[in-house]
């Protein structure tokens, strides 16, 4: 099952601070519906989330941007993945977070024929 931008709805349905804990209570509402129909039904769920830039950052850090959702998104999640544009049509794919997986990258493509190795 996948999830595209699932913060997205609560984004806009919940405006500022004071609604913070409104928003926060209903998405954890919702990724464990989520997580019960995962495990009812022995199916994956990826969920897609958007980012925004940490104010809180060092500018001259390698990735000053932060996934959105807070906490959260974080526990709901057994596996979290960066990803970013490299060069041209390649990706990369960072492991972000993960009990399993170490962290590492990845590089792939897309293209026409859809995901493919990195191209130079």
């Amino acid at each position: 099952m996948v999830v595209d931008s699932a913060t997205a709805l609560y984004r806009t349905d919940y405006i500022g601070r004071g609604e913070l804990s409104e928003r926060q209570m209903q998405m954890g509402q919702f990724l464990r519906q989520l997580t019960r129909l995962a495990e009812e039904f022995g199916v994956a769920v990826l969920i897609t989330n958007q980012v925004v830039a940490n104010p809180d950052g060092m500018s001259f850090a390698k990735d000053s941007t932060k996934p959105i959702g807070g906490n959260i998104i974080a526990h709901a999640s057994t596996t979290r993945l960066r990803m970013r544009k490299g060069r041209g049509e390649n990706r990369i794919c960072t492991v972000y977070d993960s009990p399993t997986l170490a962290e590492a990258d990845a590089q792939f493509a897309i293209g026409t024929a859809g995901v493919c190795d990195c191209t130079d």
